[in-house]
């Protein structure tokens, strides 16, 4: 009513206005030719052309006015139609979440329930509350059974007075979805006018996707939620033949095979045909499953009773590496010799066995060097089909394994590697302690000093190869620092000319750009070394040795799609000689200690372990690369540092200065030799020694004794070790220094002790290598 106000106050401005021109017009009129009838007449014309259009407008506004207060009414059908075009479930709701529309979608998974009424996992009220409130609301993860939906609302409608519903599974791009959208779909129509129903079925039987042929088969009104257990649909009868549940035991036969649709039926979906007819299977028939066979991505052959091959699909063709016109008769033809008894076993056990499965590894004619799976299914109900056949390329899987494998044992020989070094390390201190304790009482010319230097060089050269053991387990200490390849191969370049004799021409080769890596110089020059002696020997009758430095990028990376090197940038060493090569039954174990292809007493085995543990302790990688009689080439890849500025390799000399020192010293060592040694030479150094054999006997000292300058502990003890004595240490006495020696590498241990202020010592050390420490540490004091 109030809207028709101003309507009726615009009609009467309007009829004033028409009057007052009318008249206005007329006065002019009678005043130019002064004759009142003349301009009467005039003005009674006006206002009979004025009334109807005053009244039509009017009419129009009023009727403007009445369909303005209609309320638009909703055309159902439309809505439902336009609903249908969604490919996910669809439907609209008033405000409060009552259904008004749904499209076949909804229809088809929920029936006639609202959202409101769905066991979805969650609080779908709370959901349309905030759809409500913003305009739009999502929800990801839902559960309708055994699947997960998405839903999303959107609000609606002129007064958003109405919610959209979508929902809908999440897309996934694998073989499963793409059965799921075939048998739904068009394919699934077709195949149902040829006679074949069509479904896909999670691991534990609930109902994925289906075809109309089945649905109208399976259920009375041809719809079936999503979800729904293949139990209530089909049943066995007492025969073991498998029918319609809706039939009872007097209905008709299925005949069933089902298609794996992931590595195995057990753990992914199936797609299962049926076919109703109790009959043999005819030639029309087989047609239809051939055509099916075809369409499928799958590697797939049917063979008969005695192992023939019936038919093989374009992707099984491609899988065994067939030309078009080669026609195999058996199976055995695929594969190498030595597996073509296995292959005829197993087709002929499950062509006469029950309806069962099983995978086999066979290695195919086309390629001998990979083996592939390939699986053989029992068939029934195919006619002369007895069997099913389906290849499964495991070359990359089978690479993954191996690769697990190689890290696994190699990490498991580390641990027994570093575990020997350590106990080791303990003995060949004692035996070096004790050398320098004598040669402090023996100078040279005396009958007992070559005899004691002899023992202290072969201990070195004992401690060198536990330092090899380390490196290989990734244990040994490393003085890391930012630096250029370029500049290491210059300091090692005379050394190798030496090496490498008349024979072996050396060239090396510099990119640009190249970043900047962090290691320990003379751990690098010690894998160069490593890398060219190898090289050497295997080129007995001379050859060319070439190191080459160059830059890898990200995008180098990317490109080279290795699943071992992470995309990033790395300054790449590479080792390339025109040798021998190394076979390929080899190559896998080069970097395993102690494997050595030398003769015996030329090689130890430890060259490849020790550069390999260097560079995995470096954070970097190392691959090598092959041919028998082409050469070998090993790359190393270490990650480009940018936080700091490269340091000079150059040696510095270090000076010693005064080793005699004062104070007291808790030692705690668990080993009497070793205890017993580093006793005697801090004695002879001036300090005062107070000893443990472990933690808890050093922790009784502590409290009893009221002055200790410094705690020189062990790090591996039995009972308690080395960091727990020493924070407890710490607590009694906050300003205690404390010296670990240890025979495992500092940066692992001071990743696992987290106390300020702590020194380290590796083992073997000299009687003057612990005195020096001792010094340091007091003097950080």
């Amino acid at each position: 009513m109030a809207s028709s106000r101003p309507a009726r106050s615009g009609a009467l401005l309007s009829t004033l206005l028409i009057l007052l021109g009318a008249a206005a017009s007329a006065a002019v009129l009678l005043w130019a030719i002064g004759d009142p009838v003349f301009a009467a007449i005039f003005f009674a014309g006006v206002l009979a052309l004025a009334a109807p259009l005053l009244l039509l407008g009017g009419g129009r506004r009023r009727n403007a006015s009445a369909a303005s207060d209609v309320a638009p009414t909703t055309d159902l059908s439309l809505l439902r139609a336009a609903l249908d075009c969604s490919e996910a479930a669809a439907a609209v709701t008033d405000a409060h979440g009552q259904i008004l529309a749904a499209n076949e979608v909804w229809q088809e998974w929920f029936g006639a329930r609202g959202p409101l009424d769905l066991p979805l996992g969650t609080d779908m009220g709370a959901l349309l509350v905030a759809a409500r409130r913003d305009g739009r609301a999502g929800e990801t993860g839902l559960q309708a059974g055994e699947i997960q939906l998405s839903a999303s609302l959107r609000v609606a409608g002129l007064d958003d007075g109405h919610v959209v519903w979508t929902l809908d599974r999440p897309v996934a791009n694998d073989l499963a979805a793409e059965a799921e959208r075939l048998v739904s779909g068009e394919t699934g129509d077709r195949l149902g006018l040829a006679g074949v129903m069509s479904l896909v079925a999670d691991p534990d039987g609930n109902l994925l996707a289906a075809s109309r042929a089945f649905l109208l088969r399976a259920t009375a009104d041809g719809h079936a939620g999503l979800g729904t257990p293949l139990v209530d649909l089909l049943t066995v009868s007492p025969e073991g033949a498998l029918l319609f549940a809706r039939d009872g035991k007097n209905g008709t036969p299925l005949r069933i095979v089902q298609v794996p649709l992931t590595d195995s039926a057990e753990t992914g979906p199936s797609l299962f045909l049926l076919l109703e007819d109790a009959g043999e299977f005819g030639r029309e028939g087989g047609a239809n499953i051939n055509a099916l066979l075809e369409i499928l991505p799958l590697g797939l052959a049917l063979a008969d009773r005695d192992g023939r091959f019936i038919y093989l699909n374009s992707a099984f063709r491609r899988g065994a590496g067939l030309d078009r016109d080669v026609e195999p008769t058996w199976p055995g033809d695929l594969v190498v010799d030595e597996d073509k008894a296995a292959v005829s076993d197993s087709v002929r056990r499950f062509a006469r066995g029950p309806s069962m499965s099983g995978d086999i590894a066979v290695r195919l004619r086309s390629k001998p060097e990979e083996p592939v799976a390939m699986t053989v299914a029992g068939a029934r109900g195919l006619g002369d089909a007895a069997v099913l056949l389906s290849l499964k390329d495991n070359t990359e899987e089978d690479r993954l394994k191996r690769q697990v494998a190689q890290a696994t044992k190699m990490q498991a020989v580390g641990q027994l590697a570093g575990g020997v070094a350590h106990d080791f390390n303990n003995i060949l201190t004692a035996i070096i302690g004790h050398c320098d304790l004598m040669l402090m009482r023996h100078t040279p010319g005396d009958s007992d000093y070559d005899d004691i230097q002899q023992i202290r060089s072969n201990s070195n050269r004992a401690a060198g190869l536990t330092r090899q053991l380390l490196a290989f387990s990734r244990q040994q200490t490393l003085r890391p620092q930012v630096l250029q390849l370029p500049d290491v191969i210059a300091e090692v370049s005379n050394l190798l000319k030496r090496l490498l004799g008349e024979k072996v021409s050396l060239q090396v080769k510099h990119g640009r750009a190249l970043g900047a890596v962090r290691a320990d110089p003379g751990q690098l020059e010690q894998v160069i070394v490593n890398l060219a002696v190898n090289a050497r020997d295997a080129m007995p009758e001379g050859g060319a040795l070439t190191i080459q430095t160059y830059s890898v990028s990200a995008d180098d990376v990317r490109r080279m799609g290795s699943e071992i090197l992470p995309i990033a940038e790395y300054t790449a060493l590479r080792v390339t000689d025109t040798g021998s090569g190394i076979p390929a039954n080899v190559l896998p174990k080069i970097f395993e200690p102690f494997f050595t292809t030398k003769e015996v007493g030329k090689g130890t085995g430890l060259g490849l372990s020790t550069v390999y543990g260097i560079v995995k302790q470096s954070g970097g990688f190392i691959f090598a690369e092959s041919q028998p009689g082409q050469g070998t080439s090993f790359v190393i890849y270490l990650p480009v540092n940018r936080s700091e500025t490269p340091a000079s390799t150059r040696k510095v000399k270090e000076t010693t200065g005064e080793l005699w020192g004062s104070g007291t010293i808790l030692l705690v060592e668990d080993e009497a030799t070793v205890r017993a040694v580093a006793e005697r030479a801090l004695t002879r150094h001036g300090y005062t020694v107070l000893l443990a054999e472990n933690g808890e006997a050093a922790i009784e000292i502590l409290e009893r004794e009221p002055k200790i300058d410094l705690m020189i502990s062990d790090v591996v003890m039995p009972t308690m070790d080395g960091p727990t004595t020493a924070r407890i240490a710490r607590q009694m006495n906050p300003d205690l220094p404390i010296l670990f020696i240890s025979g495992y590498a500092e940066e692992q241990l001071r990743q696992s002790i987290d106390l300020e202020r702590v020194s380290f010592l590796a083992k073997p050390f000299s009687v003057q290598k612990l005195a020096e420490s001792a010094r340091d540490a007091l003097a950080a004091k």
